[in-house]
């Protein structure tokens, strides 16, 4: 047994311990993805058929129920991430990681264009075995297309989600910060403007 865990083999830090929330509806499962800052990623997501809920938040930290100020200092070890909930009959694991490859750049750790810090990294944070052997194996095939470029992309389980702050929430479809909405449309290819 681990050093803090109990015999349950859970931490006695929360932050530590596996995602177990339910998805939003029976039938659903859950992805989690961290591809820099999470209001154009979630966008991405949303636009996908088979996506029925997409969720900002905070995961892979060690404090418990953080906020967006501390998460931003870079002291709780917290990614930025989107939790996904999809129907794996109208929407596969490796169609959600197709999307989760086309959105970043993989090859940049803890950054994402100007956004700097180690809530802007990549990862893959799965639920079960078989997303995490999928995870791996898109990897291996994303990385023959780098061409020198090492991709510095964790793949992890999914820890606890905390859910950020309500007004981060799919935040280019509500306007982002100069009210300009976009679409969430499923098949939409609007070109997504990262702050709205």
């Amino acid at each position: 047994m681990a050093s803090g865990d109990n015999e349950n083999g859970k931490s006695s830090n929360p932050a530590l311990n596996p995602d177990l929330d339910s998805p939003a509806e029976p039938g659903l499962e859950l992805a989690q993805f961290g591809a820099g800052c999470f209001w154009s990623v979630e966008l991405a997501f949303q636009r996908v058929e088979g996506v029925v809920k997409t969720e900002v938040g905070y995961s892979q930290g060690h404090v418990h129920n953080p906020n967006y100020r501390l998460v931003c200092t870079g002291s709780t070890n917290h990614s930025e991430v989107v939790r996904v909930h999809f129907d794996p009959k109208a929407c596969s694991f490796a169609t959600l990681l197709d999307v989760f490859w086309g959105k970043h750049d993989p090859t940049t750790i803890n950054r994402q264009g100007n956004d700097v810090g180690t809530q802007y990294r990549s990862g893959i944070y799965y639920y079960n075995e078989m997303q995490a052997k999928l995870a791996r194996e898109s990897l291996e095939a994303k990385q023959k297309e780098m061409k020198g470029k090492n991709i510095v992309t964790e793949i992890l389980p999914a820890k606890r989600f905390y859910p950020a702050e309500e007004y981060h929430q799919q935040y280019l479809e509500k306007g982002g910060r100069n009210g300009l909405k976009q679409s969430a449309a499923k098949g939409c290819k609007d070109p997504i403007r990262c702050y709205g």
